[in-house]
């Protein structure tokens, strides 16, 4: 409905007049260009290489050539894309392959880039050829077939909103436009490029690639450049990139005035202004540079040194940026390095020799072919009758090969290459068509069907099954979407001193589902502004590694301060929006940039501490040896047969264990080290402090027994201290059992209590039960000590009750001293005070016990008798 609205507006438009006269076909507005080549089916072609300054319509006159095609800017380089669609029919006309006894022709018009004479030309490819009557076919028929146009997604669409009606196939070479991927609103478009979604795709991976978060968007102030932001915004939100400034340019098709070019000029130099964001993406149809270049030429020339250069461009696949060719006094070194997307091309064998050979005017019925000619060389023709008059005359001989590229281009451009392929799948369509009515008409037996029988609409079937391989070799086929899909080239340009150039494909996007982005990094070419590195384009400084984003209140998310990383975190990469805590087995380095390995902490006899606790204990060991030597020389001397020398080898034995246990808890520990350390530590100290317990007890019960009618004497002899030795002891060996069975220790990894590094310990595994076997061994040396304490007074020579006092003494106040020690310390400093405890401890009950009485065997044997003995009883 809407469309047949656009099209009752445009007939109205076009044909009311105020004086109510007849309408007569002559007076619609006269074509000036055409290119016209007849043959058995016609390919109708709507390029955009020419632009007019229409003046509005006064509908009090008949429009005439001379007041409304006024002052023509022809792109000439975009004269190409005629040339392309004329040497692909030319090539299909003599490839008896294809279309075998058909000619295919063509005929081509211009859009204008106007919307009016889009309809216009495009309602003349359908009906006739110089008389405007809708519907009515006033001349020959010209079998068109299909149409191949336009060049941008408003001319395309213009274009679809006539031919969809008549179901005649359109494949548009310049449009990204992806509103027209729905079929069921344009049933009859087909796409030669890729759609605009990869190069929003493409735009975005280039900004990461380099790092690039602070860009200045320039958009065409239309109906796609509000698409274009609405979708770019979205994804630059996605991936962490801002918009500097958003730049809305006017579209092409319209006059501006001065006053409305000096405030869209100043409002372009306020937002060039801001030093920060060094990447402009550009989004519009193909004269939007040269609107630009004359918008930025506004700007004052002293200003423009400074504020212009050293930026970098980045444009889309609809834009040709060497148009900047159109403005001969604009200096081209701003857009040194001006990133493209482009439509792939591969160039045509024959395409080179077919431009080479071209001459002016040979060719009578391609009127296009004057104008460009004239504006390309700069000269004019005899029978001219353009409004610019050139110094030179015009041969014709002249050569394409020597105008420079931004005029016009001798390889075939991405746009040409896509309209070969257009005409190339037309052909094939058409040859599958004619060949499957052939069979149909011999299969029925009925007389050969005429050209004038075939329908443009027939031809879609055709053309959604479609493959062939072209003769530049590459493979064509529309996709599901009814697209060539063959992805977007990154060119770079590269601007010489006297303003030629050349492009150098540095990526390429993919087309396919994941869109592979490449960029290769071998080929750079910045603006000399940036030292040929890599330019920056960012709101804020780079957080450096260490610290992290903050937000700056009411700014863009892209513009940020940077802050420390808080104590434990660390931030490896610059601009890391948050700081992040290091694994378990690693720390932060000073400067939290990165996460350092952490040392296992374990007590090795390696080291000065460790190495200084088993010297003690082997030194004590030795020590303790000797004595037990000793002891064993002399077992009949009256000191040590008075002393139980049972109960004393055995306290030496246990002592000798006792200095060798702290050997176990060097080293990182393991299982068997865990188990064996604790347990032995524990029924070894309960087998001595029994002992002590024994011996004061026995001593004790004798002097308690030398008393008249005392009944102790049964209890003396050697089963009372065996039977205190083995009572203690099994009490700890039962708590010990029921601990390892229960809960025993086991190895464990610390990983947080020391912040660099990991402690390899012995998990206790039961805190109650490791406890409470001190506990018990602390409950022996209390009662120890108060059985000495009371015995110390008794009269014996060699009564060892005193020294037993002070070895409980000192025993006990070793381990209360080391229960808060132990739990104030972590690592092997926790292992390292146990091990002193054991060995001072140990050392305790070696020296008060047994240092008196190896004084007396060694340097005072006078006193070890019998003799001296009663002397002090």
């Amino acid at each position: 409905m809407m469309i047949l609205e656009v099209l009752f507006l445009f007939l109205s438009y076009v044909g009311n007049n105020i004086y109510a006269r007849d309408f007569f076909p002559s007076d619609t507005l006269p074509i000036p260009h055409e290119s016209y080549q007849p043959g058995d089916f016609l390919i109708g072609g709507i390029t955009s290489q020419i632009w007019y300054f229409f003046h509005e319509l006064s509908f009090q006159k008949q429009p005439s050539q001379d007041s409304s095609f006024q002052f023509p800017i022809i792109v000439t380089k975009f004269y190409q894309h005629v040339l392309g669609l004329a040497f692909a029919v030319n090539e299909i006309n003599q490839n008896p392959q294809i279309l075998p006894n058909v000619t295919l022709g063509f005929h081509i018009y211009d859009s204008y880039y106007n919307e009016k004479m889009t309809y216009q030309t495009t309602l003349d490819l359908l009906f006739k050829f110089h008389s405007f009557v809708p519907n009515y076919a006033c001349n020959i028929q010209k079998n068109l077939m299909a149409i191949i146009g336009g060049l941008g997604s408003d001319i395309s669409f213009h274009m679809s909103d006539i031919l969809t009606l008549y179901k005649i196939p359109q494949l548009t070479y310049g449009s990204f436009a992806s509103e027209q991927n729905n079929p069921t609103r344009f049933p009859s478009f087909y796409r030669m490029v890729s759609n605009e979604a990869h190069q929003y795709t493409g735009i975005v991976q280039l900004l990461k690639h380099f790092g690039w978060t602070w860009i200045g968007l320039i958009v065409l102030r239309d109906e796609s450049g509000d698409h274009f932001l609405k979708i770019l915004e979205h994804l630059f939100f996605q991936n962490g990139i801002c918009s500097a400034f958003i730049q809305r340019i006017p579209g092409q098709g319209r006059l501006l005035s001065f006053s409305e070019i000096d405030e869209i000029s100043s409002s372009i130099y306020k937002s060039f202004m801001d030093n920060n964001a060094k990447i402009f993406v550009m989004y519009g149809e193909t004269l939007t540079v040269m609107w630009l270049s004359t918008l930025m030429f506004q700007i004052d020339s002293s200003y423009s040194e400074n504020t212009l250069v050293g930026k970098l461009w980045i444009v889309t696949a609809q834009i040709d940026f060497t148009v900047m060719g159109l403005v001969t006094s604009w200096d081209s070194e701003i857009f040194q390095g001006t990133i493209s997307f482009e439509v792939p091309s591969n160039e045509p064998l024959g395409f080179q020799t077919y431009l080479q050979n071209l001459k002016c005017c040979s060719a009578h019925d391609d009127h296009f072919l004057k104008d460009f000619w004239e504006q390309a060389f700069h000269c004019t023709f005899s029978n001219s009758k353009g409004s610019v008059e050139h110094n030179k005359a015009c041969t014709g001989e002249e050569k394409l090969e020597t105008l420079p590229g931004s005029v016009f281009e001798m390889q075939m451009s991405g746009h040409s290459y896509s309209i070969f392929n257009a005409v190339y799948l037309l052909a094939h369509a058409l040859h599958a068509m004619t060949s499957f009515r052939s069979r149909y008409q011999a299969l029925v037996k009925r007389k050969r069907y005429a050209y004038q029988d075939l329908q443009p609409w027939q031809l879609h079937w055709f053309l959604q099954g479609i493959s062939f391989n072209n003769s530049a070799g590459e493979s064509v086929t529309f996709n599901e979407r009814m697209e060539v899909a063959n992805g977007l080239d990154i060119m770079k340009m590269v601007i010489f001193p006297n303003n030629s150039f050349t492009k150098i494909k540095v990526g390429r996007i993919d087309s396919k589902e994941k869109q592979t982005f490449s960029f290769y990094q071998d080929k750079k070419s910045w603006h000399r502004h940036f030292n040929q590195v890599l330019p920056f384009s960012l709101c804020s400084d780079p957080c450096q590694p260490g610290y992290q984003k903050k937000k700056k209140e009411g700014e863009k998310f892209c513009c940020y301060d940077c802050a420390p990383c808080p104590e434990g975190k660390i931030s490896p990469e610059i601009d890391m929006p948050d700081c992040f805590p290091c694994p378990e087995d690693q720390y932060p380095s000073k400067k939290q940039d990165q996460c350092i390995f952490k040392t296992l902490n374990f007590l090795s006899h390696k080291e000065p501490l460790g190495m200084s606790l088993a010297l003690v204990g082997i030194s004590l060991f030795i020590t303790t040896a000797f004595v037990l030597g000793t002891f064993v020389k002399h077992q009949d001397t009256p000191i040590v047969k008075a002393n139980n020398r049972e109960l004393t080898f055995t306290l030496l034995l246990s002592l000798l264990l006792c200095f060798f246990s702290p050997l176990l808890f060097f080293g990182q520990p393991n299982k068997t080290t865990c188990f064996l350390c604790q347990t032995a530590f524990g029924i070894i100290f309960a087998v001595a402090i029994s002992c002590v317990l024994a011996k004061t007890i026995t001593v004790v019960v004798a002097f308690m027994a030398t008393k008249p009618g005392s009944n102790m004497r049964k209890w003396l002899g050697r089963k009372l201290a065996s039977s205190i030795v083995i009572s203690c002891t099994l009490v700890q060996a039962s708590i010990c059992s029921w601990w390892m069975t229960t809960s025993p220790p086991f190895p464990n990894l610390d990983m947080h209590s020391l912040t660099s590094e990991i402690i390899a310990e012995c998990n206790v595994g039961s805190a109650v039960m490791f406890y409470l076997v001190l506990g018990y061994l602390g409950f022996l040396a209390i009662i120890s000590f108060m059985v000495a304490f009371f015995a110390r007074k008794l009269p014996d020579a060699f009564n060892e009750a005193k020294f037993i006092t002070f070895s409980m003494l000192m025993f006990c106040s070793v381990w209360l001293t080391f229960v808060p020690t132990y739990l104030s310390t972590k690592g092997k400093y926790m292992v390292a005070v146990e091990i002193f405890s054991i060995l001072a401890s140990s050392g305790g009950l070696l020296s008060c016990i047994f240092f008196p009485k190896f004084y007396i065997i060694l340097l005072r044997p006078q006193l070890n008798n019998r003799q001296q003995l009663r002397k002090n009883n």
